[in-house]
């Protein structure tokens, strides 16, 4: 992922409190989801909702630098498929919808965050 060279997408989403309200929507659904579920009943979601914020805010240009173990080491052995990928996004996308987050600025984020399928889909 790289992060973008200015801060506009970060201040459109609301900033870091913008960041921690849509994340704290998102892990709820993804909890809650019956296609991602099960992927997180074991994941420390406080962990989990501050590894995000600060990715998000990365990505977006916010003055965060996300620490720790790389996407594809993150997500190695999890058995992540293309449409495990697709419901993660359709997830946030709700989440996104739900707190009220412009089409045109999610369409932004998804964009800075699309490459990590990657990383991410491994079976």
């Amino acid at each position: 992922m790289k992060p973008l060279p200015d801060d506009r997408l970060f201040n459109a989403l609301g900033g870091r409190a913008g960041l921690v309200r849509l994340t704290d929507e998102f892990v709820a659904r993804l909890v809650a989801d019956p296609r991602t579920g099960p992927f997180f009943k074991e994941a420390d979601t406080v962990r989990l909702r501050a590894q995000l914020v600060d990715q998000f805010c990365e990505v977006a240009g916010g003055p965060c630098t996300l620490v720790g173990k790389n996407m594809k080491d993150v997500h190695s052995g999890l058995d992540i498929t293309k449409g495990d990928f697709n419901a993660v996004v359709e997830v946030l996308q709700a989440a996104m919808d739900a707190q009220a987050v412009p089409f045109g600025v999610q369409n932004r984020l998804l964009a800075q965050l699309a490459p990590m399928h990657r990383d991410m889909v491994n079976h």
